[in-house]
């Protein structure tokens, strides 16, 4: 029992590295510059909060549990709530299914991020939680865009722009109705 245990947390650990984004990637030092305008700025932050997906979440939670260093009882809860993390979001090859419904990554993230959110306000302290995650979501988007997003590649699944930008369609347009 505790072989099957210990080789299950060990596959979902490798999992969970597995769609992290070498870190080396995300804090590349020649990769930040300032955008020239608005929209540039705008297009960099949806490409990196999606390319870096996974790496801007798990420096919102590390935010989120350096704030807590204080609160034992609160640390706890996180912690519950971070094995919640690593098994529900960061260690999952194929789409969750609740019910027989298919439910989207992004969607899994968001319900996460309201429970960690809800758990830790319960546990009073919640002026933590707000000023962790104000300053969290600050640092990822100040990050996203300023990182220049020449050097990534990403396939058109991830681009934030689907495949509209894809060089494989029919330029005629291929269109159907849906």
């Amino acid at each position: 029992m505790s072989t099957g245990l210990v080789s299950q947390v060990k596959e979902v650990s490798q999992s969970a590295i597995a769609t992290l984004r070498p870190w080396g990637e995300l804090l590349e030092p020649t990769a930040i510059s300032l955008p020239s305008n608005l929209s540039e700025a705008t297009t960099r932050l949806a490409q990196n909060l999606t390319h870096f997906r996974s790496n801007y979440t798990l420096v919102l939670l590390t935010v989120l549990f350096l704030s807590l260093l204080y609160h034992p009882v609160s640390i706890i809860v996180f912690l519950i709530i971070f094995a919640a993390w690593l098994v529900l979001y960061f260690s999952r090859d194929q789409p969750l299914e609740v019910f027989g419904f298919t439910v989207g990554d992004r969607v899994v993230m968001v319900v996460l991020g309201v429970v960690t959110v809800l758990a830790l306000v319960l546990t009073h302290v919640w002026l933590n939680v707000v000023v962790s995650v104000v300053i969290g979501v600050a640092l990822v988007s100040l990050h996203a865009v300023f990182r220049g997003t020449e050097d990534l590649v990403m396939d058109d699944q991830e681009s934030p722009y689907g495949t509209l930008l894809s060089d494989d369609h029919d330029p005629s347009g291929n269109y159907s109705i849906m």
